[in-house]
């Protein structure tokens, strides 16, 4: 299990200490030191289930910046979601913990690290 975090955010945190509590092994990845490649990016959101435009972080001043509101949200769009992701890693939405069984969850409630721990 490898679970991606940002330290200074209370999600991350609050998963990490389910994670602790329960035991769990896991592995921390600091996804704005560590950044994940298109391609990491690619595995994981098939491991979630999710598009890039679902796990992407619009409120940030990089997606301001970048306009990522008015992009297309399709297939044809999917690569360049994907590129701003690892080329702005803050947009990645957070907690993302890849579980045993080879699919992931967004971590940010504590049903979703509890779901990531039963897998």
């Amino acid at each position: 299990m490898e679970i991606w975090i940002n330290p200074a955010c209370s999600k991350c945190r609050g998963a990490l200490t389910l994670l602790d509590a329960e035991g769990a092994d896991y592995t921390v990845r600091r996804y704005l030191e560590d950044v994940p490649s298109p391609e990491e990016i690619r595995d994981v959101l098939d491991r979630l289930g999710l598009e890039p435009w679902d796990i992407t972080r619009t409120g940030e001043d990089a997606a301001k910046e970048l306009g990522v509101k008015e992009w297309p949200r399709d297939e044809a769009a999917r690569e360049r979601w994907i590129e701003a992701l690892s080329a702005h890693p803050k947009l990645i939405q957070r907690p993302i913990i890849t579980a045993e069984d080879g699919t992931a969850v967004v971590g940010r409630t504590e049903e979703a690290v509890r779901d990531a721990l039963s897998r």
